[in-house]
Protein backbone atom coordinates (compact mmCIF):
# COMPACT_ATOMS: atom_id res chain seq x y z
CA UNK A 1 0.00 0.00 0.00
CA UNK A 2 1.43 3.44 -0.82
CA UNK A 3 0.85 6.52 1.38
CA UNK A 4 0.38 9.80 -0.31
CA UNK A 5 2.42 12.55 0.17
CA UNK A 6 2.13 14.86 3.14
CA UNK A 7 2.81 17.72 1.13
CA UNK A 8 -0.22 20.18 0.55
CA UNK A 9 1.89 22.54 -1.39
CA UNK A 10 3.75 22.86 -4.79
CA UNK A 11 7.78 22.75 -4.85
CA UNK A 12 8.47 26.18 -4.60
CA UNK A 13 12.33 26.13 -4.43
CA UNK A 14 12.21 23.98 -7.40
CA UNK A 15 9.96 25.76 -9.11
CA UNK A 16 12.04 28.74 -8.59
CA UNK A 17 15.35 26.81 -10.03
CA UNK A 18 12.94 25.99 -12.83
CA UNK A 19 12.27 29.48 -13.38
CA UNK A 20 15.90 30.46 -13.38
CA UNK A 21 16.82 27.69 -15.46
CA UNK A 22 14.21 28.84 -18.28
CA UNK A 23 15.35 32.50 -17.81
CA UNK A 24 19.27 31.46 -18.13
CA UNK A 25 18.78 29.23 -21.24
CA UNK A 26 18.26 32.40 -22.90
CA UNK A 27 21.59 34.63 -21.55
CA UNK A 28 24.02 31.67 -21.04
CA UNK A 29 24.77 30.91 -25.11
CA UNK A 30 25.59 35.02 -25.05
CA UNK A 31 27.43 34.73 -21.94
CA UNK A 32 29.14 31.74 -23.01
CA UNK A 33 29.85 33.15 -26.32
CA UNK A 34 32.15 35.90 -24.47
CA UNK A 35 33.88 33.41 -22.81
CA UNK A 36 32.00 34.15 -19.21
CA UNK A 37 30.12 31.50 -16.51
CA UNK A 38 27.21 32.24 -14.90
CA UNK A 39 29.27 33.19 -11.60
CA UNK A 40 31.55 35.72 -13.58
CA UNK A 41 28.08 37.18 -15.63
CA UNK A 42 26.73 38.00 -12.21
CA UNK A 43 29.92 39.51 -10.75
CA UNK A 44 29.93 41.77 -13.99
CA UNK A 45 26.54 42.72 -13.49
CA UNK A 46 27.08 43.62 -10.14
CA UNK A 47 29.73 45.96 -10.93
CA UNK A 48 28.44 47.29 -13.54
CA UNK A 49 25.30 48.33 -11.64
CA UNK A 50 28.04 50.02 -9.02
CA UNK A 51 30.61 51.57 -11.70
CA UNK A 52 29.89 55.07 -11.11
CA UNK A 53 31.21 54.11 -7.00
CA UNK A 54 34.73 55.73 -7.21
CA UNK A 55 35.27 53.66 -4.47
CA UNK A 56 35.01 50.46 -6.05
CA UNK A 57 32.99 47.49 -4.92
CA UNK A 58 33.96 45.47 -1.50
CA UNK A 59 34.12 41.57 -1.90
CA UNK A 60 31.58 40.89 0.73
CA UNK A 61 29.17 42.94 -1.02
CA UNK A 62 29.65 41.21 -4.39
CA UNK A 63 29.48 37.79 -2.78
CA UNK A 64 26.29 39.31 -1.12
CA UNK A 65 24.90 40.77 -4.68
CA UNK A 66 26.15 38.30 -6.99
CA UNK A 67 25.02 35.31 -4.55
CA UNK A 68 28.88 33.73 -4.26
CA UNK A 69 30.44 31.89 -1.37
CA UNK A 70 33.86 33.37 -0.68
CA UNK A 71 35.38 30.74 -1.74
CA UNK A 72 33.90 30.62 -5.21
CA UNK A 73 33.87 34.48 -5.47
CA UNK A 74 37.92 34.71 -4.94
CA UNK A 75 38.47 31.87 -7.44
CA UNK A 76 36.02 33.78 -9.80
CA UNK A 77 37.87 37.12 -8.84
CA UNK A 78 41.43 35.11 -9.92
CA UNK A 79 40.09 34.30 -13.27
CA UNK A 80 38.24 37.78 -14.03
CA UNK A 81 41.74 39.45 -13.05
CA UNK A 82 43.98 37.22 -15.43
CA UNK A 83 40.93 38.02 -18.02
CA UNK A 84 41.39 41.64 -17.97
CA UNK A 85 37.91 42.32 -16.57
CA UNK A 86 38.35 43.25 -13.37
CA UNK A 87 40.82 45.17 -10.93
CA UNK A 88 41.47 44.79 -7.43
CA UNK A 89 43.36 46.51 -4.86
CA UNK A 90 42.99 47.10 -0.95
CA UNK A 91 40.73 49.24 0.80
CA UNK A 92 42.55 52.79 1.76
CA UNK A 93 40.48 52.52 4.34
CA UNK A 94 40.84 49.33 5.83
CA UNK A 95 43.49 46.97 4.65
CA UNK A 96 41.85 43.93 5.47
CA UNK A 97 39.67 44.72 2.79
CA UNK A 98 39.80 44.13 -0.81
CA UNK A 99 37.35 46.55 -3.93
CA UNK A 100 37.06 45.72 -7.32
CA UNK A 101 36.11 47.48 -10.38
CA UNK A 102 35.31 46.38 -13.85
CA UNK A 103 37.64 47.63 -16.49
CA UNK A 104 37.00 48.87 -19.18
CA UNK A 105 36.50 45.84 -20.80
CA UNK A 106 34.64 44.44 -18.88
CA UNK A 107 32.15 47.54 -18.60
CA UNK A 108 32.50 47.18 -22.45
CA UNK A 109 31.13 43.79 -22.18
CA UNK A 110 28.53 44.58 -19.24
CA UNK A 111 27.07 47.09 -22.32
CA UNK A 112 27.20 44.63 -24.41
CA UNK A 113 25.94 41.88 -22.78
CA UNK A 114 23.45 43.86 -20.89
CA UNK A 115 21.64 44.27 -24.75
CA UNK A 116 20.93 40.71 -25.19
CA UNK A 117 19.66 40.24 -21.81
CA UNK A 118 17.28 43.69 -21.59
CA UNK A 119 16.00 42.79 -25.29
CA UNK A 120 15.07 39.29 -23.80
CA UNK A 121 13.57 41.10 -20.24
CA UNK A 122 11.36 43.33 -23.33
CA UNK A 123 9.99 39.98 -24.67
CA UNK A 124 8.93 38.51 -21.71
CA UNK A 125 7.14 42.19 -20.63
CA UNK A 126 5.69 41.60 -24.47
CA UNK A 127 4.30 38.47 -23.52
CA UNK A 128 3.55 38.34 -19.87
CA UNK A 129 2.43 42.14 -20.21
CA UNK A 130 3.78 44.88 -18.37
CA UNK A 131 2.01 44.68 -15.02
CA UNK A 132 2.30 40.71 -14.44
CA UNK A 133 5.79 41.44 -15.08
CA UNK A 134 5.90 43.75 -12.29
CA UNK A 135 3.90 41.89 -10.05
CA UNK A 136 6.44 39.16 -10.58
CA UNK A 137 8.99 41.32 -9.63
CA UNK A 138 7.07 42.21 -6.29
CA UNK A 139 6.20 39.06 -5.63
CA UNK A 140 9.83 37.78 -5.66
CA UNK A 141 10.88 40.58 -3.72
CA UNK A 142 8.46 39.79 -0.97
CA UNK A 143 9.12 36.38 -0.86
CA UNK A 144 12.89 37.16 0.19
CA UNK A 145 12.12 39.72 2.66
CA UNK A 146 9.35 37.27 4.14
CA UNK A 147 12.31 34.65 4.46
CA UNK A 148 14.95 36.69 5.80
CA UNK A 149 16.13 36.08 9.14
CA UNK A 150 14.98 38.39 11.49
CA UNK A 151 18.24 40.25 12.74
CA UNK A 152 17.46 41.76 15.57
CA UNK A 153 14.27 40.16 16.86
CA UNK A 154 15.06 41.53 20.19
CA UNK A 155 15.43 45.27 19.07
CA UNK A 156 11.67 45.29 17.96
CA UNK A 157 10.95 44.10 21.66
CA UNK A 158 9.98 46.63 24.30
Amino acid sequence: MSRSTPFVHRNLPRLLLEAREAVMQHTRPSLREQGLSDQQWRVLRVLGEHAGDPAGVETGRIAREALLLGPSLTGVLTRMERDGLIARERCPQDARRTVVRATRAGLRLVGSLSTTIEAHYAWMEERLGKARLAQLYDLLDEVIALEQPLEHESDNVE
